[in-house]
């Protein structure tokens, strides 16, 4: 099993989208079975999958701690768990990064972000585990965003695709749909499909490293 955990210091990076969007991707790849875990208080990735009508992805309340929920899930045949933080680092946080097997930092390509940007890097160091960027809600082919993107790589690899801002991906998390299920052809499903791929191209070498 495998466990990628979305993780940032700075509220509003997309986390929660990102999170339930992987998962459905995931499972569209037969990936799955996928589980889903919310550790946010806000509990903003628990709305979202309690308004889906599909029956994947899964998901799992804590019970005990979380390398004993995520041991159970292994035990009960999951193959994948996507795990979304609150926005605030500390001890907490740096003992989920500890259960990943892929740290997702999703980051917007602003000043304010970037510079949060580097406390989640330092936290996921300490627990040395593989970690990578995601550019999200990015407007393509602007200087800031392409600046960003040389920015976030001097401190860990960045994801090659975009994840532009689309209402696709707002409109989808209204109903607990991901913005595939509202059109499978949309630039916005093809964005995350193709983050799903390089996502678990990126877990397999941490198989084989």
């Amino acid at each position: 099993m495998k466990t990628i955990v979305l993780a940032s210091q700075k509220g509003g990076a997309g986390k929660t989208t990102l999170a339930g969007h992987l998962a459905v991707a995931a499972e569209a790849a037969g990936a799955g079975p996928v589980a889903l875990i919310d550790t946010d208080p806000q509990g903003g990735l628990a709305a979202w999958w309690n308004s889906r009508k599909a029956a994947t992805p899964g998901f799992a309340a804590i019970k005990g701690t979380l390398a004993e929920t995520l041991a159970g899930l292994a035990a009960a045949g999951t193959a994948l768990v996507v795990v979304d933080t609150p926005p605030i680092l500390g001890d907490a946080i740096a003992a989920t990064m500890a259960q990943a097997d892929l740290v997702v930092i999703p980051v917007q390509p602003s000043p304010h972000d970037l510079r949060a940007a580097g406390a989640t890097v330092e936290l996921a160091r300490r627990t040395r585990r593989p970690m990578v960027f995601v550019v999200n809600r990015a407007r393509a082919r602007t200087r800031l965003t392409v600046d960003a993107a040389l920015a976030l790589s001097q401190h860990a690899p960045v994801a090659p695709m975009l994840i532009e801002d689309r209402q696709d991906f707002r409109t989808a998390m209204i109903d607990g749909r991901a913005a595939a299920e509202l059109d499978p052809e949309s630039k916005a499903a093809i964005e995350m499909a193709r983050l799903w791929t390089y996502l678990a191209e990126r877990l397999e070498d941490t198989q084989h490293g």
